[in-house]
């Protein structure tokens, strides 16, 4: 009895450290996997950029973001209606020291100095409700969209915020098939070669329209796939469904890469969808497909080398962004988490790149800030995320 208790004591034994042996080998494949690196473009965050706004300035939740052939940083964002209550008291200034909502368009150099500031309501125009994209021309024609309720306007201005042209009105109903205005359109892209400007239009609609960058004429629309575009209820996305034939609200993107392919934003459906031109459907690739919520692709940049072998995904409801592979579009890594210090995000809403690789981020509901990541060039850094990219350290989660 006694050596069968034995026995069965030295079998427990070995068992146990059967078991401790798979629990270490787990642990390790496991430590090893989140170690395993990629070679991919390596940024820092810049937390000393931009540099104080004059006049106690402060900003509401920033959404549009473009860089200038100048390499000068342009915002929008939406000032005094977003400011939190304890903000926004006494007319949006509290005391005669602090603070009051900017002007909606700030211009910014690579120093992080403000160059200049305007916008708001004026004469022959209709100023949007709920400001949103931004787009910089070679010779400096600013282009401006709303997604306020009644914005169904695409309004032009001069560098310094002359008024220019407006396409569409304001109080517009107009449908995803009707070619007279927009419905709360949330993105503009300016393809000069082409003299045609890509609306992602948007929050109302679900579509993509072409236009005469001069004469705001509607020249091409299309949906989903490339389908005609409808505005048929969907319902609620739900990640084990089959894709959706048309996009949902909001489509949040159209832009046009080096090589004429029109990558389009389809938010809350959790796709980047890939486009001739003509509207005709090439590709797609869901990021973060179980994303819920506000969707996880929300706007794009293109890499500055001249096949723009990246592309960089700001994702909003998730908090970082991602970097892909702009052929394969398979993410090959990630930067950022969800927090308030420099480098991390509340609300990452729109991206853009300078002529040197460096990204700039805004931030919408309370990150309500512009961020800078400096191009580090391309190094070994987690594929399976970098975290917060503080300088001088490695990223950490």
């Amino acid at each position: 009895m006694a050596s069968m208790v034995k026995r069965m004591a030295v079998l427990a034994a070995i068992l146990g450290a059967l078991g401790a042996g798979q629990y270490w080998l787990q642990q390790t494949a496991a430590a090893q996997a989140s170690m395993a690196t990629v070679q991919a473009p390596k940024f820092e965050v810049d937390p000393m950029w931009p540099k104080p706004l004059p006049n106690h300035w402060i900003l509401g939740s920033a959404i549009g973001v473009w860089v200038d052939n100048r390499d000068h940083i342009w915002i929008i964002h939406r000032g005094a209606s977003t400011l939190d209550a304890n903000e926004n008291a006494a007319g949006g200034k509290l005391t005669k020291e602090c603070c009051s909502a900017a002007p909606p368009v700030l211009e910014f150099d690579q120093a992080g100095t403000l160059v200049q500031s305007w916008g708001g309501p004026g004469q022959g125009y209709e100023w949007p409700q709920s400001n949103h994209g931004i787009f910089v021309e070679t010779g400096g024609t600013v282009w401006i969209a709303g997604n306020g309720a009644q914005d169904g306007q695409i309004l032009k201005f001069t560098r310094e915020g002359k008024f220019i042209k407006q396409f569409g009105f304001g109080w517009a109903n107009a449908g995803s098939t009707d070619k007279w205005a927009f419905r709360q359109p949330a993105k503009v892209f300016v393809d000069e070669k082409s003299k045609e400007a890509y609306i992602a239009d948007g929050y109302g609609n679900h579509r993509v329209v072409v236009l005469d960058a001069d004469t705001g004429v509607f020249k091409r629309i299309w949906g989903a796939y490339g389908n005609t575009p409808d505005d048929a209820d969907l319902g609620r996305y739900r990640p084990t469904s089959p894709p959706a034939q048309q996009f949902r609200n909001p489509v949040h993107c159209a832009d046009v890469s080096n090589d004429r392919f029109v990558y389009v934003c389809d938010r809350v459906n959790d796709r980047l969808q890939v486009f001739t031109p003509e509207g005709k459907f090439v590709k797609e690739a869901f990021i973060e497909k179980e994303t819920l919520g506000s969707g996880s692709t929300w706007d794009i940049a293109f890499s500055k080398d001249p096949q723009q072998k990246y592309l960089f995904l700001a994702d909003g409801m998730n908090q970082r962004v991602h970097v892909l592979d702009r052929q394969s579009l398979q993410v090959v890594t990630s930067f950022g988490d969800g927090g308030r210090q420099p480098g991390q995000f509340f609300g990452v809403h729109s991206i853009a790149i300078d002529s040197k690789g460096n990204l700039y981020t805004t931030e919408t509901w309370e990150g309500k800030r512009l961020q800078r990541f400096a191009f580090k060039g391309i190094a070994a850094v987690p594929g399976t995320g970098q975290g917060t990219t503080w300088p001088g350290r490695n990223a950490t989660r």
